[in-house]
């Protein structure tokens, strides 16, 4: 891909404030509503009362307000930018130390000539971890590990990123027993907790596959000819580490203390989430606490710590303000009272189709929702009090209404801006256009391929 054509791509900020334009002029186009709410028991989540859709006083939004909303939007969604700055600076100061250059050498000497192995192997360990525990966030500390990794073996960062967030985003999508969408799901739906679980695994299997297969390939063609690469051209700065120079590097005994201090320290991030319900608070003072530690068993003075740290956070500063822009739109259509709107509208035209159409159409409404949702848990109890009772009136099971929703939660998380994409983006210092570039082909591939799920669950009866 020439740079030229690349050069055509408007910047990402462009993309983003032009999303955040169209999301005001929706303010003056739509009608303001929204449904009512009540907390549900047995998931203690406030969920939507189906059929409760009402309209409100307006609130369009002005010529300033788009704006404003940038500041609005940076200020909402300052918990995963700071928590980006602290991830990204933490690990910078491990690579710093030399002793992930050290085992990547060490690994590429281990491997030498059957490096790509590398790649399904741990795509599909992610997989197993984006099913079995709805693990998404907890990856974000091996993405600059992994780009430096793949840049190593001869490929470029978005093999790295896809090895990791690709693999765990196939898995969190077609889960076959995610407690955050399946879970969840169907206890909206009445259904018994990961029911329906043999279709899921087949699905699981093939879309992990298809994502392998479209990793390797792009691996393939940029080893042959990196110009093609939809990279080529960044400046990926620190984490681009050299073949020749890491395979004479030698492990030492230092290098393997803070490799395995970092283990730990991920070891102790999957225990906290699972078994305490860590978040980005939480997970950011561990970071914060992993990339402190590494300095002082490197050696470091403090000083040399908190200068190094400060670099890092210079190093991501694009990658953080674009989460700002991205979460802008959603503020936009909060303020303007017409995201439910939105919900309401996309789900009354599935009840004049026939119940293969509406199917069908469930997995779109759900893909787009995600758009201005992109919660899997809020968009459960957003969207299935409704889809659940719809799919009963349609003469479709409920386990398709909950495949519906998962497949259109999950798949879109790595698309849609509005998602954690920014986060994983900035974090692999990956131009969120340049990912667009690479997986939104991919992304047309596999819908094609939901659907087919979809339709062989309502030719089958699913229950």
């Amino acid at each position: 891909m020439s740079s030229n054509r690349l050069s055509k791509v408007p910047h990402t900020f462009v993309l983003l404030f032009s999303l955040i334009v169209l999301a005001v002029i929706g303010t003056h186009l739509l009608p303001a509503g929204e449904f009512d709410r009540v907390k549900d028991v047995k998931t203690n989540k406030t969920i939507v009362v189906a059929g409760t859709y009402h309209q409100v006083e307006a609130n369009p939004l002005s010529f300033f307000d788009t704006f404003i909303a940038v500041q609005k939007g940076s200020i909402d969604a300052a918990e995963v930018v700071f928590f980006v700055f602290f991830v990204y600076a933490s690990f910078y100061i491990v690579l710093q130390t030399g002793a992930l250059h050290s085992f990547i050498g060490w690994l590429l000497r281990v491997l030498k000539g059957k490096e790509v192995i590398l790649i399904p192997t741990f795509m599909y360990l992610f997989a197993l971890g984006g099913s079995i525990f709805g693990m998404f966030e907890e990856t974000f500390g091996f993405i600059p590990l992994f780009v430096g990794l793949a840049i190593a073996m001869g490929y470029d960062a978005i093999v790295g990123m896809s090895m990791v967030s690709l693999g765990v985003a196939m898995g969190f999508a077609a889960a076959f027993m995610n407690p955050f969408t399946v879970g969840l799901a169907q206890k909206f739906a009445e259904l018994p907790l990961f029911s329906g679980m043999a279709l899921r695994m087949v699905s699981w299997f093939v879309f992990v596959s298809m994502a392998v297969w479209w990793t390797l390939r792009y691996a393939k063609k940029i080893k042959a000819d990196p110009t093609k690469s939809v990279m080529y051209g960044v400046d990926m700065g620190k984490l681009a580490l050299d073949h020749n120079e890491l395979v004479t590097k030698q492990f030492h005994a230092r290098d393997k203390l803070i490799l395995w201090w970092v283990v730990g320290t991920v070891a102790l991030l999957i225990w906290g989430v699972i078994k305490k319900g860590w978040y980005f608070d939480e997970l950011a003072g561990l970071f914060l606490i992993m990339g402190v530690v590494a300095g002082f068993l490197a050696g470091w003075t403090p000083s040399k710590i908190a200068m190094t740290f400060v670099e890092g956070c210079k190093d991501i500063v694009f990658g953080a303000l674009v989460i700002g822009l991205g979460r802008a739109i959603l503020v936009v259509m909060r303020d303007g009272k017409i995201i439910d709107t939105v919900v309401y509208g996309m789900s009354l035209p599935l009840s004049a189709f026939p119940r293969w159409v509406a199917a069908e159409g469930m997995l779109f409404v759900q893909t787009l929702i995600n758009f201005f949702i992109p919660s899997g848990s809020g968009q459960a109890s957003t969207t299935m009090p409704i889809m659940a009772p719809l799919s009963d009136l349609l003469g479709i099971s409920r386990q398709t209404a909950v495949l519906a929703f998962q497949y259109g939660d999950g798949f879109s998380n790595i698309l849609w801006p509005t998602t954690l994409l920014p986060v994983i983006c900035g974090i692999a210092k990956v131009p969120i256009e340049r990912w667009w570039r690479y997986f939104v082909p991919f992304f047309g591939l596999i819908f094609i391929v939901q659907m087919i799920f979809i339709a062989v669950s309502v030719m089958i009866g699913w229950q």
